[in-house]
């Protein structure tokens, strides 16, 4: 089974856990996801199957929006409400205040990723440090918040929409809200309604794809792998050049230089490919490789 699922993850899964239970959903070994979210998180998980899974490094990429809670008045190890408290404050926030503090985070900043984070240091995950009690300096890295907004109320929560880029730490992002606030923040909720082009409207819960897999109609939930590449034009190749393809050769095109989805002439979507001085070269190839024989490989 090859495609793209799009997932509305529970709260309290990981994103691990839900690729292992689409694995039995599915039937299907390779599957891979992009963008993992926190298990207090939920939302959108764009998951990748069979040789789709080749697809998921250029969906990591792709800029995310988010519904986030923002708690002022508390600090957590982990940045969130799941955490351990390490300062309360009992002053009150208005909203014109953070309100003016938001362009500040607005645009590309820096950010310095939390101790309870997957990013790796001397080859250990920084989570499994601070669950040592072990808290390490971390090297910030520049993020970009391209759209930062307070959208609404939640008894003391406020609400904002955030559009972000890969790597960015939305709790963090509270946290540091917080502190200008002079207040302390943690996130309190956090859902991914978007991510590239892949909304979480079109989302089918796991509940319901058991149920279509129970009906053997599972198919209606898969998308093509070629949907993610939809900003590139689509490029048909003749039977020779289509040989070539599947061989991992390098090809002669006529097409203008750039990137292109490409097909067969029956339609089947063959390769992400680049075109440079009228030669086609092969960025990553969706076909399968037995379907190329045995003297052929993909790339």
């Amino acid at each position: 089974m090859n495609g793209i699922l799009l997932v509305d993850k529970p709260r309290g899964f990981t994103s691990h856990d839900v690729a292992a239970a689409l694995r039995g959903i599915l039937r299907e070994r390779r599957v891979g996801h992009a963008g993992t979210l926190d298990p207090m998180a939920t939302g959108l998980l764009v998951v990748f199957a069979g040789r789709a899974t080749r697809a998921v490094q250029f969906a990591e990429s792709a800029e995310k929006t988010y519904i986030a809670g923002l708690r002022p008045g508390i600090v957590t190890d982990t940045q969130d409400i799941t955490g351990t408290v390490l300062s309360r404050s009992d002053a009150a926030v208005q909203a014109r205040a953070l309100l003016a503090l938001l362009p500040e985070f607005t645009g590309t900043l820096m950010q310095t990723p939390p101790m309870y984070s997957a990013v790796k240091v001397g080859g250990k995950k920084l989570y499994e440090l601070a669950r040592k009690g072990i808290e390490l300096a971390r090297k910030s890295r520049p993020v970009t918040i391209r759209e930062l907004a307070l959208v609404g109320r939640e008894g003391d929560d406020f609400v904002l929409r955030i559009v972000c880029s890969k790597g960015t730490y939305v709790r963090t992002l509270c946290h540091d809200i917080g502190a200008r606030l002079g207040t302390g923040a943690a996130l309190s909720s956090l859902r991914r309604t978007a991510a590239g082009g892949f909304s979480v409207v079109d989302a089918f819960t796991l509940e319901q794809l058991r149920r279509l897999a129970g009906e053997e109609r599972l198919a209606e939930a898969l998308l093509p792998v070629d949907s993610l590449f939809s900003a590139f034009p689509a490029l048909p190749l003749n039977r020779e050049q289509e040989k070539k393809c599947r061989c991992g050769s390098g090809f002669g095109c006529l097409a203008e230089d750039g990137r292109y989805r490409v097909y067969s002439p029956d339609g089947e979507f063959l390769m992400l490919g680049d075109v440079e001085s009228g030669t086609m070269r092969t960025v990553k190839s969706f076909f399968e490789p037995e379907l190329a024989g045995k003297s052929q490989k993909a790339v």
